[in-house]
């Protein structure tokens, strides 16, 4: 892969970014305190140090304890990567105590004041900058700053240093080029909604200006809820404002997933916009891969050892991210399905553990669950295993008994399943989920909904939507995706049921996936001259550049990088 390959042309005294030079580059990244943004960064922290980069990696203590099997695992192996723990004034911001990542949050009314938050990070990493540069080990002034698109306020970091900043999006082009083609119609977009719910259709239109195929969206989509805050109004904006302001920006993608949608994104924001994945396939031992994000909750010997008794693509693998949860409820309606699915099932509950976590105010309605899982896990035995907690996700989706994923269309988890070459079941909770579930089932065609409609947002205790604890028959009345409807896409995509070229149409879905794999591999292979692995060599020439340009600013920057892409072209051409 792609840190291998890196290795080995340095050796070979090939021409690598980063290595070679009398004072090696220095990328300062800064994820968002969140699981399914630190993953991918972590990734990238290391294939940038695979390739001499030097990488101060910012987190925080809390953050620092889930990635330590990989901080670890990158000091032993000599990867010069540097683990920063600043600390997050989690008291000052009004947050509970240990709140410095989102999936902690336990209430709704906390998200503004952590997003507000984050900027209190800018003077500690000043300072920590600054003093830096006195250290004895000598590393050079950053080069870069690498952040979450998130962290505004990492612009006035780069700017005091005069070093580039690029950005670095979690979701795929297609989501932002379809948020900027929204923002940008707005008006018209809830004026043919008002129309189709006057006419008494359903409300939803569809959104202009995208390549093939069309794209439906929702009214929620249009109309952020957000939006009507003054709060949160004024930090999307601000977020805005320093995303117009940035010098270029990275994409956890591949060039043959999206290219059209990667090509227009492009234009529309008209800076450098480089595809660097799927980072999930950065190459590492089995062990290193099950630990990305946190460490299992379950003995991963006895969960593979089942797995490698199972038909190969026959398991159906159930897990919905660090955030999206579901109520109490919905947990059990989903179980039922898949008892009632007779597929053997691997299924990730990371609601009971974090009610234990919280025993005082979620006592009743952990106890229940745990109760009926209990019980489901008997009628079950030998068929399906429950995960209560985090589950090796990259690795259960990369072993041949996988034969579906449900899941909450979290970016990082589509991709891993695209590089996996495994058929999605989409229930989208929130955010960009609704547009990840149109661009796996409209656009790449390997997958089918669920059939979830409007945005779920379930914090803190698993009760009902209103946090009250109830009866288990009255949870299971209020859960909004039906046992059914979960019996129904597992048999659509496990072997297409229901006749009429349903069997044919599942196989072409998995064929498409099986297809979207390779891919994926060659993008991430350097001997293959993969896109994603020259998109990185790409970005880590744009900084080293930089110094000799740093003055210039805007456009004249982009024109400068976008006329070298177009000599390369035509070399290639020639």
């Amino acid at each position: 892969m792609c840190s291998e390959a890196a290795a080995a042309a340095a050796a070979a005294g090939d021409i690598v970014p980063g290595r070679g030079s009398t004072t090696p580059l220095h990328f300062v990244v800064v994820p968002l305190m969140a699981q399914g943004h630190m993953i991918p960064m972590v990734d990238l922290a290391r294939l940038l140090a695979a390739r001499g980069v030097l990488v101060t990696f910012i987190t925080t203590p809390v953050n620092f304890a889930r990635i330590r099997p990989i901080a670890d695992r990158a000091a032993a192996s000599a990867l010069p990567i540097r683990f920063v723990q600043l600390t997050f004034p989690v008291a000052d911001a009004g947050l509970p105590h240990g709140c410095e990542s989102i999936d902690l949050v336990t209430s709704t009314d906390h998200f503004l004041p952590f997003m507000n938050a984050l900027q209190l990070l800018r003077e500690p990493l000043s300072a920590y900058l600054r003093s830096a540069s006195d250290d004895s080990d000598h590393w050079p002034r950053p080069s870069c700053i690498v952040s979450d698109n998130l962290h505004h306020w990492t612009a006035d970091v780069a700017r005091a240093l005069d070093i580039p900043r690029i950005i670095f999006h979690g979701p795929s082009c297609f989501f932002l080029l379809c948020s900027l083609l929204i923002e940008r119609n707005r008006a018209e977009l809830e004026a043919a909604i008002a129309e189709a719910e006057s006419a008494g259709g359903p409300a939803a239109t569809t959104l202009p200006g995208l390549p093939q195929p069309p794209i439906r969206i929702s009214k929620h989509q249009v109309i952020n809820a957000r939006r009507s805050s003054p709060g949160w109004s004024k930090i999307l904006d601000t977020i805005r404002e320093a995303e117009d302001a940035a010098d270029g920006v990275l994409v956890n993608s591949f060039a043959e997933l999206e290219p059209c949608y990667l090509e227009r994104f492009r234009e529309e924001i008209k800076k450098p916009v480089w595809a660097i994945g799927p980072l999930s396939l950065y190459k590492e031992e089995s062990e290193a891969k099950a630990a990305r994000g946190r460490v299992s909750s379950m003995d991963n010997t006895v969960l593979f050892r089942w797995l490698d008794a199972q038909e190969a693509g026959s398991v159906v693998f159930v897990s919905f991210g660090s955030i999206a949860r579901n109520t109490a409820g919905q947990v059990m309606e989903l179980g039922h399905g898949l008892e009632a699915s007779g597929r053997p099932f691997v299924w990730a509950v990371k609601e009971v553990a974090e009610a234990r976590r919280r025993e005082e105010e979620a006592a009743a309605p952990a106890a229940m669950l745990e109760e009926w899982l209990s019980e489901l896990e008997k009628r079950v035995e030998g068929r399906g295993v429950v995960i209560r907690g985090w589950a090796p996700q990259a690795l259960i989706l990369g072993h041949a008994a996988t034969g579906m994923f449900l899941t909450h269309c979290g970016w990082n988890s589509v991709l891993e399943s695209v590089a996996a070459g495994v058929v999605m079941a989409t229930w989208p909770h929130f955010a960009d989920q609704f547009l990840n579930e149109r661009f796996v089932v409209d656009v790449m065609g390997i997958g089918a909904a669920v059939g979830i409609d409007e945005p779920t947002i379930v914090v803190g205790v698993v009760a009902d939507q209103h946090g009250t604890s109830s009866s288990a028959a009255e949870e299971e009345a209020a859960a909004k995706v039906r046992r059914e409807d979960v019996e129904r896409v597992v048999e659509e995509l496990m072997r297409g049921g229901g006749g009429g070229g349903r069997e044919e149409e599942a196989e072409q879905r998995r064929q498409r996936a099986r297809d979207l794999a390779e891919k994926a591999t060659r993008a991430m292979d350097e001997a293959q001259a993969g896109s994603s692995c020259h998109a990185l060599n790409d970005a880590i020439h744009f900084v080293s550049n930089w110094a000799g340009k740093k003055h210039i600013r805007g456009p004249t920057i982009f024109d400068t990088w976008q006329a070298d892409e177009d000599a390369k072209e035509l070399a290639t051409i020639a």
